[in-house]
Parts: structure tokens; C-alpha cells; sequence
């Protein structure tokens, strides 16, 4: 990489090119222009770079080019390319060669690319704007992405830098988003956590039924160590599971299995008609969703809600069940982050989380602080379950669930609170440990949490109540009458003061 390049300078070149959109377009809008001409830009230079190496190894011969770009991994049609585009950046139908040029490049590239680009449009007046002004925003964009800062050659950088500049997109509209982030975005820091206690290990197959943008599982593959794993995941929204698919593109996982679809309602994962299963299984899934398809859940043709029905307006157990069904008998861990009415609502949860702590595959129960999130400001919670402490399972003796409280531990910031690497790094110690600590942790028998009526509100495990400090009553009045004195002596000047100023009374 050129010596020059930084992390810091494509991210912010790459941010600054929002400026063309911000007080026109809402983060959860303009994001989707940005990610998609970050992506044509980057397969654009790869392309070129790819092409001016291959004219001088081949010294002109043009069968021999054609057939090296041929077996590139995106072939970039003629014409199509980001450079063409920003040679007719002042054509007055330029939203329309942009969307002709996504479209040539999908048809290209049909079996990594088919319906990537289905759900943007360059030429809309709704989002852009009428012809002047969304002509006038698509030439600014153009040249935004075509600043020095921005070539993306692989000459130049490496995809590792690529990748990253994408996450920190992504971050940053969520910040921008507020409460519509969460439809695609987990912060870094949440995102590294679960990835780390879900322990994916070289050969793992990992999943995300409720994908969003992709960053979960990226941190999940990054956990590995290797290039050894298979990433999976669904994602209901359309133009989320786009993102997804460039987001494993940009961080060189081509093979990843990224499916559009309703996960509680219509999974797509499957072998022979039957749930796909997975060693490894982690989400963040919609809090309390409603209407997320009750209805039909006693007849679920994959058996997924057997432990009971969660209530119509509330998918939290839904998500659950259908996470523990997809990871692997006897062995799969799944991680999940769940608001905290999940731990301590009855009725049809109630049921439902007694038969899980009967099962014996709730690992550990960890408290988050509030104000993780930028879509809300409660505190979350993580549930552990490992299947490998099921009937044959390697840790079927393990009989016991850790509490962590981990809810005061925080950097706070601006905009949200953070979890640094040494609060991260604290509970998964805690956990890889299963330590007791004083007001921290606690590690509760089954008969424990049976004996609380399979209740797991986390203060019922883990005291975090700290006495007041015992008061020196002799002390604070032996510092009233210092006090006291110093006063007298205080009043005694000034009045002395006064009478040399011939102002005394």
C-alpha cells in the first residue's frame, strides 16, 4: 500500500462525498447512493489495475488481456465502468447511463450480482429531485468519488482498507439514522463482543438470520483467524440485503450465502426442505417485533416452535427458537442480543424460557449498559446457549448458568455509550472463566434459577447493591467548628477592610 494512503483519509473522502445529499436525503436513503458507487468505483479500479498489468505482461496482445479480464471477479462491460460514467457526468440523462450501467454490470455478473442493484435508482425524482437539481447532485457525486483519495486501485490499497472504509459508512449513517438504524446496523463494539463469546473456530459454518447490512457477521468471520469458514445469513429488508451482498464483496467473502427473504415466516435456508444447521449462530434481531407471523406458527411445517408460541406482538422468542432449532444438535452455540422483558416476561415466554433452562443449553445471561444503540436507549442483554450441553453433548454435565452484570462498565460518549476493549475483554474473561465476582457475576444452578420460577432477571442473581459509605460523625464536626473558626476570622478582615475604605456602617 502506498505509504501515503490511510485509513482515515478514504474514510473521510469517502464521507465527505455525503455532502451532496445531506438536507436532501434522510441517512437511511443517501446511504444506498454512497454504498453503490463506492462499490462501482471499487470494481471499476480493480478492473482498470487488473487491465493495464495485463497489457504489459501480454505486450499488446489483446486475445491474451481479454481472456485474463475474462476470469476477473466481476467483469466490467464495456462502457459500464465508473470512469465512463464520470466522462458523461454532465449529460443531461446521467442518473438514467448510471442505472443502464448497474444494470449491465449485474447481467454480467449474474450469479454474484443478480438483484444487488434492484432496489436503487439514479434516475428517481422522488429521492433526487427534478432533472436540474438530480443532474447537478449526480455530477457532484461523481467527481466526489473520483478525488485521488478515492482511487482505489488494488496497487494502492488492499481490500482489508476497502472493507473497513464500508463498515465506517455504514457506522456512520446509522449514527446519522437514528432510530431507523437498527434495520441495518450493530455497533462495532456490540458486534465484536458477540462475535467473540459465539467462539467461531476454523471450518465453522456461520449464520445470521436477521443479517442486516452484514457487519455481525463479518466480525464473526474476522473471529475465525483464517479463511477457513462459510458465512450464511437472511435478511427481510431488500435494500439492506443489497448492502449485505456488497458488504461480503468489499471484504473479499465472494462465496458468501447472503438470502432475501422473511426468516421467521419463510426460511430459505434449507437442505432437502428441511432448516439448514449451523455450528456457529448470531443476531441481533428486531426487539419485540409485532405481527411477526404467530398465526401460522403452530403449524410451522420445520417444527421451530414446539417449546410454545411467543405472543403476536412480541417476535423476540420467535428468533430464539428458530436460532436454537438452526444450530447444530449437540454441538452449535448460538449468541443473541434480546431486550431485557425477554428474561422476566411470563405467560407464553415464561413457558417457553423454562423449557429452554430445562433443556440445559442456557449458558450465560449477560447485562449490557443502556444506551448501546443509537435506535434506543434500553439496556440489552446477551443469552449464550451451547448445545453441546445437551443429552450427548461434550459439557452435558455442565448444569449451571452464568449472570454477568455488565451494565456499569461503559465509556460514555456524545451521541451513545461504548463498550472499550477492556470492558470487552472483562466479560469474556468473567465468561471463559465462569468466575464469581463480588457485585459482577454469578454462577447459578439450575435448581437456583428453577427455585426463582426460571425467572433471569440478572438482580435476582447478581447483587450490585453497594453500602453507603460509613460516616466519621466526629470528624464532620471537628471540620464544622474549623470551618466556623475560619469564618470569624474571614468576617473580622473584611470588616476591617471596610473601615479603611470608609464604607463601615
Amino acid at each position: 500500500m502506498n505509504e501515503n494512503v490511510t485509513q482515515q483519509r478514504i474514510n473521510n473522502a469517502a464521507w465527505a462525498a455525503c455532502d451532496t445529499f445531506r438536507g436532501v436525503l434522510d441517512a437511511t436513503q443517501y446511504k444506498d447512493y454512497i454504498l453503490v458507487m463506492l462499490f462501482l468505483k471499487y470494481i471499476s479500479d480493480v478492473w482498470n489495475d487488473h487491465h493495464a498489468a495485463f497489457e504489459r505482461q501480454f505486450a499488446g496482445d489483446e486475445r491474451k488481456v481479454a481472456t485474463r479480464l475474462s476470469r476477473e471477479r466481476f467483469p466490467l462491460p464495456k462502457g459500464a465502468g465508473f470512469y465512463d460514467l464520470y466522462d458523461k457526468r454532465s449529460a443531461d440523462n446521467i442518473g438514467e447511463l448510471i442505472n443502464q450501467a448497474l444494470e449491465a454490470i449485474e447481467d454480467a455478473n449474474r450469479a454474484k450480482l443478480d438483484g444487488v442493484f434492484r432496489n436503487i435508482d439514479f434516475n428517481s425524482e422522488s429521492n433526487l429531485g427534478q432533472v436540474k437539481d438530480r443532474n447537478r447532485r449526480l455530477k457532484l457525486l461523481l467527481e466526489d468519488f473520483n478525488k485521488p483519495e478515492l482511487d482505489l486501485s488494488p496497487s494502492r490499497v488492499t481490500d482489508d482498507i476497502i472493507g473497513e472504509t464500508y463498515i465506517y459508512l455504514i457506522s456512520r449513517f446509522a449514527s446519522d439514522a437514528g432510530k431507523k438504524a437498527g434495520e441495518f446496523y450493530t455497533p462495532q463494539s456490540l458486534s465484536k463482543l458477540l462475535a467473540k463469546l459465539a467462539q467461531p473456530k476454523p471450518g465453522d459454518t456461520i449464520f445470521d438470520p436477521a443479517c442486516g447490512s452484514g457487519s455481525l457477521l463479518i466480525e464473526a468471520a474476522t473471529e475465525v483467524g483464517s479463511n477457513d469458514y462459510a458465512l450464511y445469513g437472511q435478511e427481510v429488508n431488500g435494500a439492506t440485503w443489497a448492502l449485505a451482498r456488497m458488504n461480503m464483496f468489499m471484504h473479499a467473502n465472494d462465496a458468501a450465502t447472503i438470502e432475501w427473504g422473511n426468516t421467521l415466516t419463510n426460511p430459505t435456508l434449507l437442505e432437502n426442505d428441511r432448516l439448514k444447521q449451523f455450528d456457529v449462530v448470531v443476531a441481533n434481531p428486531p426487539f419485540s417485533l409485532d405481527k411477526w407471523g404467530a398465526e401460522d406458527a403452530a403449524s410451522d411445517k420445520h417444527g421451530r416452535f414446539w417449546r410454545g408460541v411467543p405472543p403476536k406482538s412480541k417476535g423476540d422468542y420467535a428468533f430464539i427458537s428458530h436460532m436454537i432449532e438452526t444450530a447444530k444438535p449437540q454441538s452449535g452455540r448460538v449468541a443473541v442480543i434480546v431486550p431485557h422483558g425477554v428474561l422476566f416476561r411470563s405467560a407464553a415466554e415464561g413457558r417457553i424460557r423454562k423449557a429452554l433452562i430445562e433443556e440445559n443449553i442456557l449458558d450465560a445471561v449477560i447485562g449490557l449498559p443502556a444506551n448501546l444503540f443509537t435506535t434506543t436507549g434500553i439496556p440489552v442483554a446477551i443469552l449464550v446457549f451451547d448445545r453441546s450441553r445437551e443429552a450427548g453433548g461434550a459439557k452435558e454435565n455442565r448444569r449451571d448458568v452464568l449472570f454477568i452484570d455488565a451494565s456499569r462498565d461503559f465509556t460514555a460518549a456524545k451521541a451513545q455509550n461504548v463498550l472499550d476493549e477492556a470492558h470487552i475483554a472483562k466479560i469474556l474473561e468473567t465468561y471463559a472463566a465462569r468466575a464469581e465476582t463480588e457485585r459482577y457475576s454469578h454462577l447459578a444452578t439450575l435448581e437456583e434459577i428453577a427455585g426463582n420460577d426460571y425467572n433471569l432477571n440478572i438482580p435476582r442473581y447478581v447483587d450490585t447493591f453497594e453500602p453507603d459509605e460509613q460516616i466519621d460523625v466526629a470528624s464532620v464536626q471537628r471540620e464544622i467548628e474549623q470551618i466556623e473558626t475560619e469564618l470569624v476570622d474571614v468576617r473580622a478582615r473584611m470588616r476591617g477592610y471596610l473601615e479603611e475604605l470608609g464604607l463601615n456602617a
